[in-house]
């Protein structure tokens, strides 16, 4: 159907005998029309005839046209169903039927002139409408532009939203940034079959649901396979031969069953549920984990128990004059290197006082202060009488024997002993699951009840005469040669420590409630901590400034351990606050007893390392790759540490 709709000069004129009339039929067609569609509608048609030619709904349908026809010229006029007459302007027709202009066409015979010729040509009327059409296409162009650019901004929105409904902080326990899974080709194989066995796994709990009970079966035999080739390899090289023939028939099942009941939203249902399991399997391990390395940190191994039961048998049954150690004379001596450790650990202590001395370059000049408690005194005393030091001097003492350490004087000695305490750490909130007990046993390590770990406080009671003093830990290793510490300018300070504090971990705020307005008063939470292990003391200063009354004031404020948990570092940073130099870190470098990550190069070229942590070097649980720096300075071939069964 082809629509033809004619128009006239201002006058209404149509001259010339080529110019048909318009029918009847034709005029009936025209007022159908209008009737039919709207003025925008007709207006639109008019636009495309006064341009274009006839309006055909054919070509429409078709709409296989380039929107730049060229205007061609028609051998026979007749040919058209209808021409438009623009006013004072030559009939031209557009030839819908012929898609190029052919060479050597010419315009047709105006049908209303005396047979003139013209070529087409542009009105100003045809060239506003144009640029109003090109308009209309711009405006419309950057409409869909803008609809495109909504619709991608709501689907990103939502993809967020959808994102969110996914745990995060399930999937951030597997980032795929791991170092495990840096390299994409290492170990494939035993990647491919452990993916395969979670989606066996996902497929067979689907099927049961679909009630496909014969895949199900098929699934799980498959699954069974897979894990014994697989077993307990972590690499490629330890697979079975029969692994490539397990995973070519899993994969086959896999298939099969993704054919017969793939659901994607059922999949991401069983996948989320899985990781979400295997998560809450994780929690629960590491809380058994944490518990049970606190419970093996707080207690001795057989074998040094065995040591220092032997050694205490051997050293009772010594005569009182073979009990005694040389060179006591130099115990008081201020010219001399001492050293202040406290411990019950006979084998921890050897290996400080061995690596110190092994170390120094005048060893005769140092002197070891060793304190213990009542239980073991016989075993340290004897292990050093057995294995003394070379040119040091030694000294050992009994923490029982020090009669102004009492409840009187010492305010934690007293808070030990009240019922409170007690009721704490030997009644109260017993655990009844290894989780449940993981959050406080850190606070019940008997180590917080011994007074040999408080004693650090009290130096210049326990050593009057000492002018300067090296405290050391009995979980550390010493490397190199210490007298250097005692040169070290400490700028009127009371200690010179090593500071622990990186950017934003071991800073006040860690250690200290600040929500205790005592607290929140008198210290700042970002002030850098620092380390006991290895540290240089001023007992000079120490007096001047009253340190032991400092921390006997903070102790009683911390009765109800509402300033700090229990320990020795958080009453240290307070007592020690604002009067503490620090030291270079390559004089003590710490973690060994919990950081699997430091760097070897940083620990050979350390002073002093230390094992602080749970993984302490004389445990089963201590880090082996750490271990060999602690146990190079113990001769296992020792009688003693052979009977109870001790070796590297």
């Amino acid at each position: 159907m082809t629509i033809s709709i004619h128009y006239a000069d201002d006058n209404n004129v149509q001259s010339g005998s080529s110019m048909q009339s318009i029918d009847w039929r034709e005029q009936s067609a025209v007022q159908n029309v209008k009737s039919i569609f709207s003025k925008e509608v007709i207006d639109t048609i008019k636009a495309y005839t006064d341009d274009m030619g006839l309006w055909s709904l054919d070509f429409i349908r078709k709409n296989h046209q380039s929107s730049s026809w060229k205007v061609v010229g028609l051998e026979n006029s007749s040919q058209n169903n209808a021409t438009y007459i623009e006013p004072n302007q030559p009939v031209v027709v557009v030839d819908r039927e012929t898609p190029q202009v052919k060479q050597g066409s010419v315009p047709i015979e105006s049908s209303m002139g005396a047979g003139d010729r013209s070529q087409f040509v542009d009105t100003p009327a045809k060239l506003a409408r144009r640029q109003l059409r090109e308009k209309r296409r711009e405006k419309r162009a950057a409409e869909l532009v803008r609809l495109d650019d909504e619709v991608n901004v709501k689907l990103e929105n939502a993809a967020i939203e959808r994102s969110k409904a996914v745990d995060t902080a399930v999937l951030g326990k597997y980032s795929i940034w791991r170092r495990d899974i840096e390299n994409e080709n290492a170990d494939t194989t035993v990647r491919l079959m452990r993916d395969q066995m979670i989606m066996a796994r996902v497929y067979s709990s689907i099927a049961k649901m679909k009630n496909k009970l014969e895949l199900d079966r098929e699934l799980l035999a498959r699954l069974k396979e897979s894990q014994h080739a697989l077993g307990e390899a972590t690499t490629d090289a330890d697979l079975s031969r029969s692994a490539p023939a397990k995973i070519k028939a899993m994969g086959q099942v896999l298939a099969k069953a993704r054919e017969e009941i793939y659901d994607c939203n059922l999949v991401i249902k069983k996948l989320r549920a899985m990781l979400q399991s295997a998560d809450e399997q994780v929690r629960s391990l590491k809380k058994q984990s944490t518990f049970l390395s606190q419970l093996a940190a707080k207690t001795i191994p057989n074998g040094i128990h065995c040591l220092s039961m032997r050694l205490t048998i051997a050293y009772y049954l010594l005569p009182p004059d073979k009990r005694k150690f040389p060179k006591s004379e130099n115990l008081e001596n201020p010219n001399l290197y001492h050293y202040a450790l406290f411990s019950d650990n006979v084998l921890a202590a050897s290996v400080v006082v061995n690596s110190t001395v092994m170390n120094a370059k005048e060893p005769e000049k140092h002197v070891f202060h060793l304190v213990t408690d009542k239980l073991n005194f016989g075993a340290m005393n004897m292990w050093f009488l057995l294995n003394p030091p070379g040119k040091a001097t030694i000294h050992v003492e009994n923490v029982d024997d020090f009669k102004w350490l009492n409840s009187s004087y010492c305010p934690v000695l007293r808070q030990l002993e009240s019922a409170a305490m007690k009721e704490y750490y030997f009644k109260a909130d017993h655990p009844t699951t290894l989780s449940a007990g993981s959050s406080h046993l850190k606070y019940r390590n008997p180590k917080y009840l011994s007074m040999l770990n408080h004693l650090r406080f009290y130096l210049p009671q326990v050593y009057p005469k000492l002018d300067k003093i090296l405290f050391l830990d009995d979980d550390i290793v010493v490397q190199k040669d210490l007298t250097g510490l005692w040169s070290v300018n400490l700028r009127g300070k009371v200690n010179g420590a090593v500071e622990t504090c990186g950017e934003s971990f071991h800073r006040f705020d860690k250690y200290l409630n600040f929500s205790n307005p005592h607290i929140a008063r008198n210290f700042d939470p970002n002030a850098c901590g620092w380390a006991y292990g290895m540290n240089i003391f001023d007992l000079k200063e120490w007096k001047k400034r009253d340190i032991t009354g400092i921390y006997h004031k903070w102790q009683n404020m911390n009765e109800q351990r509402v300033l700090w948990k229990l320990g020795t570092l958080p009453p240290g940073l307070i007592t020690f606050y604002g009067l503490t130099h620090p030291l270079q870190k390559s004089w003590h470098v710490l973690g060994l007893g919990y950081n699997p990550s430091i760097d070897r190069s940083e620990i050979e070229s350390a002073a002093v390392i230390h094992y602080n942590g749970n993984m302490k070097p004389w445990l089963e649980i201590a880090m082996n790759k750490y271990r060999s720096y602690w146990t190079k300075y113990i001769k296992y071939d020792h009688p003693y540490l052979r009977n109870c069964n001790l070796s590297e």
